[in-house]
């Protein structure tokens, strides 16, 4: 048998880190068994369905690497498919269409609270006579479509996290409506039936999804076995919560895919932290890994029944080492985006002038968008003086000494970093100072502030740019 996974985002929102997390562990899956991970595009919600968040979760899986064999399938194109499986249902009997209003569905929802029941459709339709359907169509009465579900009925399955799982039909709220009303009489098909139908079309073996969809999977047994197929085996993985332990949600700030791009995040460690969100390697002391490399490791059996917390600091630490494990020119690659962003210009910063600055900041940086601050020195003609900044070069000697390098850089026809150190031990010779006054004053004058990135880097690439002797003029005009 060939392992056959899917993820089946719905366009209605972004890529959800959740969504992602359970692509994560489908192609993890697929990959483990030398199977296939196919995209489904779960659109039937014509109304809330939207083109940009289509756009979106396709951008989002590539970005994190999650490429698919088959896809993107759109259920929006396979209407006749999912029709002609309503109609098979209706003719066998094992569905029926329903006319009860929402305004007697509502009295019975009300009369089963004030009876401190749970609220179930009571099934009042599902044998209607020819006459009783031509009267209630007569009184212009719109329907629904409704699969029997036998009250007194079993449904077993081995979930491969949660182990045996129990359900019985008197459990599940009544006949399950599977369409809306439609023109054609055969109804506008529901995402629980639609599920089923693609699911037997594809060939699905497993279905992996979060533990938030238990409640639809006995329902789906009894439509598989309804259109006469095996279900599929079932995985539901723990959901992922916020520090608080309760699911992860818009309520707690950044929780899509392009949202954690924008907030500086590699796709290496997004994806290696998403791993880590409810399964465990079988060497506990390992926590980076490829997307291959996990593949080769992964199993449900270290998935975790307990949900998942989101550890903010645990994914900044994973993205630090990605990056500053990047070699120069890749992180290069990845930051230019990163600098146009922040309306920097480029202009007559070449490559290698690019390079020695990431390869300076580098080591500093823990997600990509802080190097928009970090370099902001290096982007702007004049720097804005710290409030120790400015007390520094009110020391005593510290116009001197900026003075002396000014006057020193004049007779240097190339500037190289043992220049650089040669004029600064020259001024401290000539203005008999101490070093540090000479080193303060200077990365004051360069930088604006008494703290920041090795100066001698930071001195070279504000020359090569010609910034370094404004800059020092300003200072000692300051």
């Amino acid at each position: 048998m060939t392992v056959r996974v899917r993820i089946a985002p719905s366009p209605t929102g972004n890529l959800h880190i959740g969504t992602a997390r359970t692509a994560v562990f489908n192609w993890l899956f697929a990959h483990h068994h030398g199977g296939k991970f196919i995209l489904r595009i779960e659109d039937t919600d014509l109304e809330r369905s939207r083109p940009e968040y289509t756009d979106n979760i396709l951008a989002g899986l590539r970005w994190l690497g999650l490429n698919w064999d088959e896809g993107p399938f759109f259920q929006s194109q396979r209407l006749d498919l999912y029709k002609t499986a309503v109609k098979k249902l209706l003719d066998q009997g094992l569905a029926y269409r329903c006319y009860t209003t929402p305004e007697e569905l509502e009295a019975l929802r009300e009369a089963q609270k004030a009876k401190g029941e749970a609220p179930r459709y009571d099934n009042r339709h599902r044998n209607l006579t020819p006459e009783q359907e031509a009267a209630f169509q007569a009184e212009g009465r719109s329907f629904v479509i409704r699969f029997k579900i036998d009250d007194d009925r079993e449904i077993v399955w081995n979930d491969l996290v949660r182990d045996k799982m129990v359900w019985r039909g008197s459990d599940l709220g009544g006949d399950m409506v599977i369409a809306r009303a439609s023109a054609d009489g055969i109804g506008q098909p529901l995402y629980n039936f639609v599920v089923v139908v693609d699911d037997i079309d594809m060939q699905i073996t497993h279905v992996i999804r979060g533990e938030d969809h238990i409640a639809n999977t006995a329902k789906q047994i009894l439509l598989y076995e309804a259109l006469g197929a095996a279900a599929p085996v079932f995985a539901h993985s723990p959901l992922i919560l916020n520090m608080d332990g309760r699911k992860l949600s818009k309520r707690d700030g950044v929780t899509s895919i392009s949202d954690f791009q924008k907030l500086g995040f590699t796709a290496e460690a997004l994806v290696n932290y998403m791993t880590l969100l409810g399964w465990s390697p079988p060497d506990s002391t390992q926590e980076i890994f490829t997307l291959e490399g996990a593949a080769k490791e992964f199993s449900f059996e270290r998935v975790n029944k307990a949900g998942a917390k989101f550890d903010w600091a645990k994914l900044d630490w994973l993205n630090s080492q990605y990056i500053h494990n990047l070699p120069v020119d890749k992180l290069t690659d990845l930051l230019i985006p990163v600098w146009q962003e922040a309306g920097y210009n480029l202009e007559g910063r070449e490559r290698p002038w690019l390079e020695q600055l990431v390869g300076l900041i580098g080591p500093s940086l823990t997600r990509l968008v802080e190097a928009v601050e970090m370099s902001k020195l290096f982007f702007s003609d004049t720097v804005e003086l710290t409030e120790e900044g400015s007390k520094q070069l009110q020391q005593e000697g510290a116009s001197a000494v900026l003075s002396a390098i000014l006057a020193a850089l004049e007779n240097q026809p190339e500037f190289t970093e043992p220049t650089a150190q040669e004029i600064i031990k020259q001024v401290v010779k000539q203005q008999n100072v101490k070093k540090g006054l000479v080193m303060r004053s200077l990365r004051v004058a360069l930088t604006g502030d008494v703290h920041g990135p090795d100066l001698i880097q930071s001195w070279l690439l504000l020359n090569h740019l010609g910034l370094d002797k404004a800059r020092l003029n300003q200072a000692i005009s300051s």
